[in-house]
């Protein structure tokens, strides 16, 4: 699979969380693909609440996101999140602007934590860099 995420937002959440330490490219490719994932598998879960309720178009309730945030005040682009929300549904569903926002503000939250948790990681392993080894040692040890 490829990755429809551009790693620079990625880079640029993991360096917010990061303080003084550096990012390895590793790492934005490393979160890039987890975030791709999880946002594939929330689309997957929000086709299910849209079919429940007899639609076809995914709204922000479906990613239960109540008031969806300015796309402005988002890092993460919204054309990329639009393609990951797609890639596991059916192509009958319509994915509407503000399913898209919501999703791209549930990813980047997502992507913050795990930023945090792998800043974390570094400093402990008295690094000086945030590594891919340091966001798939999260995963190891929380999912």
């Amino acid at each position: 699979m490829s990755v429809e995420l551009p790693f620079a937002p990625v880079d640029q959440i993991i360096r917010r969380n990061a303080g003084d330490l550096r990012v390895s490219a590793d790492a934005a490719e490393a979160l890039a693909r987890r975030v791709e994932g999880h946002g594939a598998s929330l689309a997957e879960d929000a086709a299910e609440h849209a079919t429940d309720d007899g639609r076809k178009t995914l709204m922000a309730s479906d990613f239960g996101v109540e008031q969806v945030v300015d796309r402005e005040d988002l890092v993460l682009p919204v054309a990329p999140v639009d393609r990951i929300a797609r890639l596991e549904i059916d192509d009958g569903y319509r994915v509407g602007m503000d399913a898209r926002i919501a999703l791209a503000d549930v990813l980047e939250d997502y992507a913050d934590n795990v930023a945090g948790a792998a800043a974390t990681l570094a400093r402990h392993a008295d690094r000086r860099t945030i590594q891919a080894e340091d966001i798939e040692t999260y995963f190891a040890l929380f999912e």
